[in-house]
């Protein structure tokens, strides 16, 4: 999903059409380092760093059985599913040729530009704001004109929490409310005994 962080306003909605078969996560912990300062060894500096990989499956097969249904796939397979997933990490022809214009007008210092928002929505229990950091293509198979009809869509992301947005951003309160909901979760989980460890009595 792709937002405008500073309206909430919906711009796209995205829709993989299978679910992937595996997700995979990594968190890189953010503790203060080995400084030797004994003070320091239990503290964190923020939230860890996650990380998420997945292969998509995208197969235009179904669609093309009922033609008159799906007119979109027939002329263009599913270059148009690729290309939207592909936008979320292209500056818009707009952007580019305006910062032309400021560039040929003698502009010196000409501002990065700004991307929508993208929410990775994994179940109501994950919708988190990230980055895409890998994108590739894999295109399987196609129709007489070439046009690609399945496709394995491997992407990378990395979760955008308040040390890189801040409390106030759109995407630092969404950060927020997928810790606050891990917290809840973890908070339901049965907690251990020492007799299940092997010992009894406390350390």
């Amino acid at each position: 999903m792709l937002i405008d962080a500073d309206t909430s306003a919906i711009q796209r909605i995205i829709v993989l059409q299978y679910n992937p078969d595996t997700l995979s996560r990594t968190l890189q912990v953010q503790g203060v380092g080995d400084t030797g300062d004994r003070s320091q060894a239990l503290r964190l500096k923020g939230p860890p760093v996650e990380t998420i990989k997945l292969d998509a499956e995208i197969d235009a097969s179904d669609q093309l059985e009922f033609p008159d249904d799906h007119e979109n796939e027939v002329q263009n397979g599913i270059h148009s599913l690729l290309a939207a997933l592909e936008m979320i990490i292209y500056p818009s022809s707009t952007q580019l040729l305006e910062n032309s214009r400021l560039a040929d007008s003698g502009v010196l210092e000409i501002a990065a530009m700004q991307a929508p928002l993208t929410l990775f929505v994994w179940s109501k229990n994950r919708i988190l704001p990230v980055r895409l950091t890998d994108f590739s293509v894999t295109e399987e198979a196609f129709d007489q004109d070439l046009n690609p009809i399945r496709a394995k869509v491997s992407l990378g992301m990395r979760v955008l929490n308040v040390n890189d947005l801040g409390f106030n951003h759109k995407g630092g309160s969404l950060y927020m409310t997928y810790q606050q909901q891990k917290e809840h979760l973890a908070s339901l989980s049965r907690a251990g005994t020492f007799n299940e460890l092997g010992f009894g009595g406390t350390i």
